[in-house]
Order: structure tokens, then C-alpha cells, then sequence
């Protein structure tokens, strides 16, 4: 399975939502809370071209973008087919 990494705040919607797709998948992730280390954020503008919302998701090298873009894979079924490569 795929690394799966996540760039979070705390009181972002989007990332809650994100994350709770990805649990009830039983997928594991890293959380980066982009609020506590703003050096952090620059690390994932500069990996998301430059996008400076949250969540940013990353499944292994490839950005996959925000929650929108996470459940639209989801219900194309190409979600699953990313985090088994």
C-alpha cells in the first residue's frame, strides 16, 4: 500500500473529512498540521504547486489535491486502485 500523507489545520472541515474517508477505508496516514509548523506549509505549497489550502493529499509521490478531489476518486473508483500500487 502506498504512503498516504495529509496536510491538515485543526478547524478545517475539508481535512476532518478527508481523514474520515481514508479511516473508514482503513487506510494509515501521516497528518502534517500545517497550524503548528508554518515551515511546514511552505514544504507543502512547494510539493502542491503552489496551493496554499488544506487538505493537500498525497497518495506516495503523486498529489492528489484537496477533499473534493479525494472523494471524486472515490466515486470514480480510482481511489483504490492509487493506494494499492
Amino acid at each position: 500500500m502506498e504512503k498516504v500523507e495529509i496536510y491538515t489545520s485543526p478547524f478545517c472541515g475539508f481535512c476532518h473529512a478527508a481523514k474520515r474517508l481514508l479511516t473508514q477505508k482503513g487506510v494509515s496516514f501521516s497528518e502534517i498540521d500545517v497550524a503548528r509548523d508554518p515551515a511546514r506549509r511552505q514544504e507543502m505549497m512547494q510539493r502542491a504547486n503552489g496551493r496554499h489550502t488544506v487538505p493537500q493529499i498525497f497518495i506516495g509521490e503523486t498529489h492528489i489535491g484537496g477533499c473534493d478531489d479525494l472523494f471524486v476518486l472515490e466515486r470514480s473508483g480510482k481511489l483504490d486502485p492509487l493506494l494499492a500500487a
